[in-house]
């Protein structure tokens, strides 16, 4: 098969951060679930829950920090951004119904357009975020009034960042018009893998001695990634495809035998971060063919590094992420 280079979609790692008032944060339920936060009364320490070192996510990953975030230092300072300030009325009843909550709606995380959307639970006051870089250098700092706006409306973040490389991390702190504040961090860090393709026997999943060399640089381009970021523990995510020839079912069983396969072979060489991986046979072609066309852009497998599991399509097939 030729080489194909696979598009990323964009991922995220949650991390809740501890803020003004209110109750203990919760982790969302789901990896689909947009990245919820609760304010707390007292400042948390910091802790770090993360999954089994090899065990791959089922959900996003949840971290509770200090009641404001550390600032990593910028070669290029971001702009400044006026002061907003937020506080109660004089006079004016504590308010204690809703729990000011946060959610950034992960689909709406816009990494090239450079923008994102957030809801709060209360009449907002105002948003504010850093953009953080894979190096670890502030990429922008960002600040918006919203004057008010009732609870549940979308308010819309953008930032204009110094630099080009990859965001590694979004910090996002929300606050309302009585003086609360709560903040999420988000990971949307996700590389997608050029590589050249396995070719595997017809109706077979077993790969061949003559298709290692391929395997082995696509490990050498992972491990490189991964010197990157260090001490961070992204998962690979494989996901296997075919063309439309033969009976749906049977090629879905057969995406998924060769997507195990080569998550197999990679744990084999010495792989060790999370592995996880699923087939989705004809279901998600790269070009629309009609029924019973071998088209070989179709029978492709794609890598993608990540911290937080993409998002499976919905439909008459339940598709799941499965460990290796």
């Amino acid at each position: 098969m030729p080489a194909r280079r696979t598009a990323s979609p964009t991922l995220a790692l949650l991390l809740v951060i501890a803020s003004g008032c209110g109750a203990a944060p919760a982790a969302p339920s789901t990896p689909e679930a947009v990245a919820t936060a609760t304010p707390s009364a007292e400042k948390q320490a910091s802790a770090t829950v993360d999954p089994p070192a090899l065990a791959p996510p089922d959900e996003p990953r949840v971290e509770a920090l200090a009641e404001k975030p550390a600032e990593p230092t910028a070669d290029v300072a971001p702009a400044k951004q006026p002061t907003i300030l937020c506080e109660a009325k004089a006079g004016s009843k504590l308010v204690k119904s809703p729990k000011l909550e946060l959610a950034v709606d992960r689909s709406k995380v816009d990494l090239d357009g450079h923008k994102l959307e957030v809801k709060l639970t209360r009449a907002a006051c105002k948003v504010r975020l850093t953009v953080v870089g894979e190096s670890g250098k502030v990429l922008a700092e960002e600040a918006q009034a919203f004057n008010g706006a009732p609870a549940g409306s979308t308010l819309s973040m953008s930032w204009s960042p110094v630099g080009a490389e990859r965001v590694m991390r979004i910090e996002v702190w929300g606050h309302d018009v009585d003086g609360n504040f709560v903040g999420v961090a988000i990971s949307p860090w996700s590389v997608a893998l050029p590589h050249e393709e396995v070719n595997f026997e017809n109706d077979s999943d077993v790969i061949r001695p003559s298709e290692a060399p391929k395997l082995e640089a696509s490990l050498g381009e992972i491990n490189k990634i991964l010197g990157k970021v260090q001490d961070k523990k992204p998962s690979l995510f494989i996901k296997g495809h075919t063309d439309t020839v033969g009976p749906p079912e049977h090629n879905l069983e057969l995406s998924r035998r060769r997507a195990k396969s080569i998550a197999g072979w990679l744990r084999g060489h010495g792989l060790k971060i999370a592995i996880a991986y699923e087939g989705f046979g004809e279901f998600t072609p790269l070009v629309k063919t009609p029924d019973e066309t071998a088209e070989p852009r179709n029978r492709r497998i794609d890598y993608f590094l990540s911290f937080d599991p993409p998002v499976l399509p919905a439909g008459a097939v339940a598709f799941s992420w499965k460990g290796l």
